[in-house]
């Protein structure tokens, strides 16, 4: 017989860890009262109980260490200037994007050590800070809990230094339960069925950036995430954003996206359905692309649509294009590291991820078919089809 977690329990156990009381969000004991019924759902065993029992501590206690700091220092007062977003579907190129934009020496982007544990302030922290070497040994765990990970997501051996997606500065929100919160714990990745506000996680995302800014030197931020359903709140929350937003074919999106979730499924659950992986896939990009083909923020100014083919041909160049658009020179200094990062990180040194759009016809699509689905889409974004098996 396994123990149940209990909400009210695992609330007030963090409340008297950090002597604190204040979650920022009259909400958010409910709504981690929702995903602790998700967690229980799962019928783990007793072991799995107690390392999602560990989680959530984690991510409460810092939640409410998090708080604390902006009630004690002035924090909300930090400026977010000019933030530079890249977005686009999964396996579209933006983690590279993002990568070079993230080593130009004037520029910010946030870490992994960061975002596990952002109390104190880093700009607050003593030379006796271990937070790095925390998230270093959080991340080797990861990687050989997930070593097929590595071959379609080689940043990963960037360890704590890494670069989170922006969906990650919500994890102690409890508004997804992604693998780098949640790797120690037997279940999937949850993307829906958890209350979402996208005007309250983007208030929570800024904070994590005036956090992280605190008694720092003044840097441009770069940051990455899946942005596309949320474009009102992001430029409501930053309305002198800029965003460069890549284009692939949704065919090889859906297929490269299933085998890398199945990938890092495997490795946290053990072996899965890729037929059910393939279908719940698909139907995530269709649902996307229906929103890039719908949403009229699409077409907002601050947006520039880059096709995935092209940043491929020339990577540099286009972070120069993306760089002018934002009104930014991009010097001599910052092509030069972003050069040598593209020397020295091959997307192969960890193995070839392969996947196959078989995974697609072998639940019964037809590409011609598919293909002629998202005609419209790739004609107003200049998208070829991508020949490949």
């Amino acid at each position: 017989m396994t123990t149940r977690l209990d909400a009210a329990r695992l609330l007030a156990d963090a409340q008297e860890a950090t002597g604190l009381s204040d979650y920022g969000d009259p909400t958010l004991p409910q709504r981690f009262t929702v995903a602790v019924d998700h967690l229980n759902a799962l019928g783990m065993d007793a072991d799995g109980n107690r390392q999602a029992a560990q989680v959530c501590r984690w991510l409460l206690t810092s939640r409410l260490e998090f708080i604390e700091d902006r009630n004690r220092h002035p924090v909300a007062d930090e400026v977010i200037e000019g933030p530079m977003f890249v977005t686009g579907e999964p396996r579209s190129g933006t983690t590279l994007m993002h990568a070079l934009m993230s080593v130009d020496p004037q520029a910010r982007a946030l870490r992994f050590w960061e975002v596990m544990y952002p109390s104190p302030p880093p700009g607050l922290a003593g030379p006796d800070d271990d937070r790095r070497e925390r998230a270093d040994a959080d991340w080797r765990e990861i990687n050989a809990k997930m070593p097929k990970w590595l071959r379609s997501h080689p940043y990963n051996d960037m360890l704590g230094d890494g670069l989170p997606e922006d969906e990650r500065t919500w994890a102690f929100d409890f508004r997804v339960m992604t693998p780098t919160a949640w790797w120690r714990v037997p279940m999937q990745s949850l993307v829906g069925g958890l209350a979402t506000d996208a005007a309250a996680q983007y208030r929570l995302h800024k904070a994590m950036l005036q956090q992280l800014q605190y008694h720092r030197p003044r840097k441009r931020w770069a940051l990455k995430g899946f942005h596309g359903f949320r474009l009102k709140e992001l430029f409501d929350t930053y309305p002198d954003a800029r965003m460069v937003w890549l284009h692939r074919d949704p065919v090889q999106v859906a297929a490269s996206r299933t085998m890398m979730m199945a990938d890092i499924a495997e490795g946290v659950v053990g072996p899965v359905d890729l037929h059910a992986e393939a279908k719940k896939h698909l139907e995530m990009t269709r649902a996307s692309i229906a929103n890039t083909m719908s949403n009229p923020l699409v077409d907002d100014p601050r947006i520039l649509h880059v096709r995935y083919s092209d940043f491929i041909a020339d990577h540099i160049g286009t972070v120069r294009r993306y760089y002018a658009f934002c009104g930014r020179e991009l010097t001599g200094r910052a092509e030069s590291v972003m050069r040598a990062y593209l020397a020295n990180n091959r997307g192969d040194r960890y193995g070839k991820f392969t996947y196959s759009t078989r995974l697609l016809t072998d639940i019964g699509e037809d590409l011609d078919a598919l293909h002629a689905e998202f005609r419209p889409f790739r004609e107003r974004f200049g998208v070829a089809i991508e020949n490949r098996p």
